[in-house]
């Protein structure tokens, strides 16, 4: 059984890097304890896994035809990986209708919804209801990427400036 596991293992480590090696804006590498790391080229961030968490790999086809892979990992956390991007699910926060944000984000999407936080607190024309949803939609992106395997120290300070912004506009 054991050997059946390992050998499981090994073609979904291949099909994984088999994809990635062939991807023009993704990057593989083994890291400590053989991890694997995905570097995205667009923004240099960085998605980490243990192989022996990979329980599938699927792959699929979008709208344009274009293939990507589903890769399902044993805590029922799922990735996709594009020719470019990796995407994962946004976390689901407390306040925030998950419904109205994609099912399917990605780290670059946190840049786009830091910018409109910080816009429309800028703003003065009483979008503070805006800024608040804005920032639980930044929040379940946040929170999503990290589950999924991502370690982003820049965008966890950027979240913790939006939240003490909070804190000082009430004082």
């Amino acid at each position: 059984m054991s050997n059946s596991k390992t050998k499981s293992t090994y073609v979904n480590t291949d099909s994984i890097l088999n994809f990635v090696d062939s991807s023009k804006g993704l990057k593989v590498r083994m890291v400590d304890a053989g991890k694997i790391s995905i570097t995205q080229v667009v923004d240099s961030k960085v998605f980490t896994f243990q192989p022996l968490d990979v329980v599938e790999v699927l792959e699929r086809s979008d709208a344009d035809g274009k293939p990507f892979l589903q890769v399902n990992f044993k805590n029922n956390i799922k990735v996709l990986l594009t020719d470019n991007l990796v995407g994962f699910k946004p976390a689901e926060i407390l306040g925030l209708d998950v419904s109205r944000i994609p099912k399917v984000v990605t780290t670059p999407d946190l840049k786009s919804v830091f910018e409109a936080v910080e816009e429309s607190l800028g703003a003065d024309l009483g979008l503070d209801h805006e800024a608040e949803i804005l920032k639980k939609v930044y929040q379940a992106i946040l929170l999503g990427a990290e589950r999924a395997g991502f370690d982003l120290p820049q965008e966890r300070a950027w979240f913790n400036r939006l939240a003490a912004s909070r804190v000082l506009a009430s004082a």
